[in-house]
């Protein structure tokens, strides 16, 4: 009956698999990742923490992602995405709902990993699924669509948290995990109830195909390419470039509000608003640099995104002025989600659409490894200087080498992608 409805609907249901997969990733980055950073300043005055054990939770975190993207595609690829998914958005669900309970720091690390490892569940396979249902000509723009979600929460987060931990001082921060708990019950039940596994599954083809896919009621080769993955070059030379985002990005997004509130004076309303701006900015980020991708090649785009969060680093490393703290937001807003995107889109092109999960999970292993030196590294940082800007300076410096990482790979690896939904 599912089968013959979404054949029959005018609206392709790419779309409405488009539309959750926004949700998995409001919860899997938008909550369970970065909802920390607005709640961090609270959270370190509550539990007694350095800034070594705050970057430490956010550390915890990224290891357990780590350490399921890798096993999230590959099983999404094995079993299908929505049960990973869904396992994973309740592997979120009971990490950021129990943090809000935590007195000391160990069951907090523990609470955050659990967190971290249903973000990978969740998310990586999700990212795969939209290389799925799109085909090449489309699937830039999917993906930029798709990690709008992380996006949203900026804006929502931005207005709420600040307002919540306002009213109430104390506790407020653990109100707020509760509540992020909350709604990602809510959008698990919308994953549950909407979201497919394959076009053929619906009789259906991919949007933006290239004609030549194996589609219909066809039975595909249930034997997997894996060896395909890990003896491609060009796939690990792109987790190497992944690693230096990782390490990058998550240093600015994870002690901004700490940065402003404890060294730039901003009360937490102001920081909220600043956090805000970015999520306004990057809404379509994601979407403008990854459909770039489409037309002029992924890896230009990515040498100057990378370029551009440089700068935006930069800003925070040097600059005292309000006016040069908001362009360096609106700077690393316009780019935010936009390497995710593309990496996501190249793995598609590079491995095909049925190891698109696989792949990205794959050199989501670096990405995460990036991520989860990061935040430990810049809190030590921080300790040892006294001041956060050491640590924006090595953000900088990690993504220029980014950028130059991304013109070899260019060199080496010239053209848009093999597009491989053939496969």
């Amino acid at each position: 009956m599912m089968r013959k409805k979404a054949a029959d609907s005018k609206v392709h249901y790419a779309w409405i698999v488009l539309a959750v997969s926004v949700g998995v990733v409001f919860v899997s980055h938008g909550l369970a990742r970065f909802g920390y950073s607005l709640l961090l300043p609270s959270m370190q005055a509550a539990l007694d923490l350095t800034n070594t054990e705050t970057g430490g939770l956010a550390t915890a975190n990224m290891v357990g992602y780590l350490l399921f993207s890798l096993i999230g595609g590959a099983l999404a690829s094995r079993f299908g995405a929505r049960l990973v998914i869904c396992m994973g958005m309740v592997a979120s669900i009971i990490g950021m709902t129990l943090t809000g309970t935590v007195t000391i720091l160990w069951p907090a690390t523990l609470y955050r990993s659990l967190a971290g490892l249903g973000s990978g569940l969740s998310n990586v396979p999700v990212m795969g699924l939209v290389s799925v249902w799109f085909g090449f000509k489309m699937r830039g723009l999917a993906t930029g669509i798709a990690v709008s979600g992380s996006s949203l929460a900026f804006i929502i987060l931005g207005i709420l948290v600040p307002r919540v931990l306002s009213a109430y001082p104390l506790s407020g921060w653990r109100y707020t995990w509760f509540l992020y708990g909350s709604v990602a019950v809510l959008l698990t039940i919308l994953v549950a109830l909407f979201l497919r596994d394959a076009p053929e599954h619906c009789g259906l083809k991919p949007v933006g195909g290239s004609g030549h896919e194996n589609f219909g009621t066809e039975k595909v080769d249930t034997k997997l390419n894996w060896g395909r993955i890990y003896k491609t070059p060009s796939v690990w030379f792109l987790g190497i470039l992944y690693t230096a985002f990782g390490f990058s990005y998550i240093i600015y997004v994870t002690f901004f509000a700490r940065f402003l509130t404890g060294e730039m004076g901003y009360t937490k309303v102001a920081a909220g608003n600043l956090f805000m701006v970015i999520g306004w900015c990057s809404l379509g980020s994601g979407l403008l640099w990854s459909g770039l991708s489409d037309r002029i090649g992924r890896l230009p785009v990515l040498v100057i995104v990378y370029l551009i969060q440089t700068v935006s680093y930069g800003l925070f490393a040097f600059s005292y002025s309000t006016y040069i703290m908001l362009l360096s937001a609106v700077l690393f807003g316009l780019t935010a989600w936009s390497i995710p995107a593309i990496i996501a889109a190249y793995c598609g092109d590079f491995v095909g659409r049925r190891l698109a999960p696989a792949a990205l999970g794959f050199v989501t292993l670096f990405f995460g490894i990036g991520q989860a030196l990061g935040p430990t590294v810049a809190g030590m940082i921080a300790d040892s200087s006294g001041s956060f800007r050491g640590a924006y300076l090595l953000a900088a410096c990690m993504a220029f080498a980014g950028a130059v990482g991304s013109l070899l790979l260019w060199r080496l690896y010239p053209g848009r992608g093999a597009q491989a939904d053939d496969v």
